[in-house]
């Protein structure tokens, strides 16, 4: 009788540990749910955001489509990955032309961007090119202020060698401009001889420039670079006859 007690008890921990598994399993499940849920309605979306990001026609009817998408998607899954492409799909399309919306919409489309890139970058702040879509998205819905320098020089610190983010970001330094004190510029002359030591391509400098006051402060910040003014002058050139 002892025996056969002795053997059933030793065969306890065998089958709770097979309990236990079933039951983490179970709870694994339960917990992935949401994800994947989440995941499969953001897919819908995933056309509409590949056509924005590759230049494609784009339609109002197809980003509200996309965008309510992704709303319940971050509904079941409030990640900041979510919450970014939605701002990334609102945001692109407020600013692309061909989008026919009304003045109202267009408007209403970037400030839920904007909303939505402070959310997301709250959870994911180490996302350089976010950091300058939100800087952008200021700077258009508000006009230049001292409130876009954080989220400007938070895109440098990020991502100062990502030449996609050249262009943008030198418009929005270029738009800034009376706000900076002298620390900040003197970080931004740094930033903008990295710049052009590391573009194969610099007529982007010359494109950026819609005024007389906007040359001269590229001129400032690339005063001290040899040979620069000469080459600067010979990009703008190209840039007219264009």
């Amino acid at each position: 009788m002892m025996q056969v007690w002795g053997s059933s008890l030793s065969t306890i921990p065998f089958w709770l540990m097979r309990a236990l598994m079933a039951g983490g399993g179970i709870c694994l499940l339960i917990l992935s749910l949401p994800v994947a849920w989440g995941a499969w309605e953001a897919q819908k979306a995933d056309g509409v955001v590949s056509d924005l990001r590759l230049g494609h026609p784009l339609d109002a009817q197809r980003v509200r489509a996309g965008a309510a998408d992704l709303g319940r998607a971050i509904a079941i899954d409030p990640v900041a990955g979510l919450y970014l492409e939605r701002s990334e799909l609102l945001g692109g399309a407020a600013l692309t032309k061909g989008v026919v919306v009304s003045a109202a919409e267009r408007t209403d489309w970037l400030r839920r961007a904007k909303a939505d890139l402070e959310k997301g970058l709250a959870n994911a702040p180490a996302r350089g090119i976010d950091w300058l879509r939100l800087a952008a998205t200021l700077d258009v819905l508000d006009g230049a202020s001292r409130s876009v320098l954080p989220s400007l020089f938070l895109s440098i610190d990020y991502a100062a060698l990502i030449p996609q983010t050249w262009f943008p970001r030198l418009r929005v330094i270029l738009d800034c401009w009376p706000y900076y004190n002298d620390a900040q510029k003197e970080k931004l002359t740094a930033y903008m001889r990295q710049s052009w030591h590391g573009a194969t391509d610099r007529r982007f400098f010359a494109a950026s420039i819609y005024s007389p006051a906007d040359e001269l402060i590229i001129r400032y910040f690339l005063r001290d670079e040899p040979g620069a003014q000469e080459e600067l002058t010979k990009l703008i050139l190209q840039q007219m006859h264009r």
